[in-house]
């Protein structure tokens, strides 16, 4: 359950880490400036679904280019919360996280353009990739991680 809780916890630190209030309309984090939260399910590799519920909270730094999240997320059976660290450089996204509750981490890369944001994250003993895509007040997340047994992850996040 341990590899399961950390491959979900940082990759959704990745793909709702990218938000944060923000003046300059120019930053890659701009459109995505919030709180959000929402539901989705989560797919194991035994056909097993389970519903997943999330808030995340961001700030970001006055150049645009530096964010910092938190991430609560709970389904029937566990619960996390991932703080991540993340900076675009242009197009590029570098940046760490860690799954508080175990004393996890890992890094992140990838890229942000306009809307659309694909990372790789890589903790011990496992990697995953995402997709988000924001289009205004809505967000959708797609994890598939390897090296666990979740299939994927899909989650539909509002701006609150």
């Amino acid at each position: 359950m341990l590899a399961r809780n950390t491959v979900l916890g940082a990759t959704l630190a990745v793909a709702l880490g990218a938000t944060g209030a923000l003046a300059q309309s120019d930053s890659p984090f701009s459109s995505l400036a919030g709180s959000w939260s929402g539901n989705g399910t989560i797919s194991m590799n035994d056909g097993h679904n389970e519903r997943i519920r999330c808030k995340a909270q961001y700030e970001v730094a006055p150049s645009g280019i530096i964010m910092h999240q938190n991430l609560r997320c709970a389904s029937d059976s566990y619960k996390f919360e991932v703080k991540s660290s993340l900076q675009a450089d242009g197009s590029q996204i570098l940046g760490s996280w860690t799954e508080t509750t175990r004393q996890v981490t890992g890094n992140v890369t990838g890229t942000i353009q306009g809307g659309t944001i694909a990372t790789s994250v890589k903790g011990t003993g496992f990697t995953a990739t995402l997709g988000v895509q924001t289009k205004g007040n809505s967000q959708s997340v797609s994890i598939v991680p390897t090296g666990t047994d979740i299939q994927s992850v899909k989650i539909d996040l509002k701006r609150a």
